[in-house]
């Protein structure tokens, strides 16, 4: 799972309207026996993606020929509930979603993704249903995100909406570093202010 720099990305979406998504329906406890962040993605979504027989469940949107290569998971309500894997949102990232857009996220998830570099992007309700209503009457509806300004966009409405984001986390994610990396990088100014400041505690 490479980490990448997020600036502004444009794609279309997976849509998946379902509420109160939990961790095991992301990755199912089966598949944690790996300690390593590869491979999850593709169990992303396992039971709901396959069959008993492992066959392909043909009206799911993962399976849908037509949301190939977008890289922005859509979904419903209460997104990432239920138990704090770190490994829902490795599977997330490991499947090649940069970000994902909910109107509420179980805040350890949330955080837990945010540690993963996906985006997790809360939204108005209004916004997310005519979001939902762009991508059923066109699978090619485009979104875009844009960090530094922190908007989300539908390009099929031209509807904006602003979106929250910790400022630690939004320039981890400007300059794809993890928290020991971000501190590495900013090692100097850090070594700086206890030199100016040692004395004082």
């Amino acid at each position: 799972m490479a980490k990448q720099k997020f600036g502004t990305i444009t794609s279309t979406c997976v849509p998946l309207p379902v509420e109160n998504i939990d961790t095991d329906q992301i990755i199912p406890a089966r598949f944690l026996r790996s300690t390593t962040r590869e491979g999850f993605g593709r169990n992303l979504f396992r039971d709901w993606r396959y069959d008993e027989n492992d066959n392909p469940r043909p009206g799911f949107p993962l399976n849908d020929p037509r949301y190939d290569g977008a890289c922005i998971l859509v979904a419903g309500k209460n997104f990432g509930c239920g138990s704090s894997r770190e490994h829902a949102a490795w599977a997330i990232a490991d499947y090649g979603f940069r970000a994902v857009i909910s109107t509420f996220f179980a805040d350890i998830h949330r955080n837990n993704e945010l540690n993963s570099f996906v985006l997790p992007v809360v939204v108005s309700e209004t916004f997310l249903t005519e979001l939902f209503s762009s991508i059923t009457a066109d699978p090619a509806t485009e979104v875009r995100i844009d960090l530094p300004s922190q908007t989300v966009t539908n390009l099929a409405t031209g509807r904006r909406e602003k979106f929250e984001i910790n400022s630690y986390k939004k320039q981890c994610l400007l300059e794809g570093l993890d928290d020991i990396e971000y501190l590495m990088a900013h090692r100097e100014d850090i070594e700086q202010y206890e030199r100016n400041h040692g004395n004082n505690l």
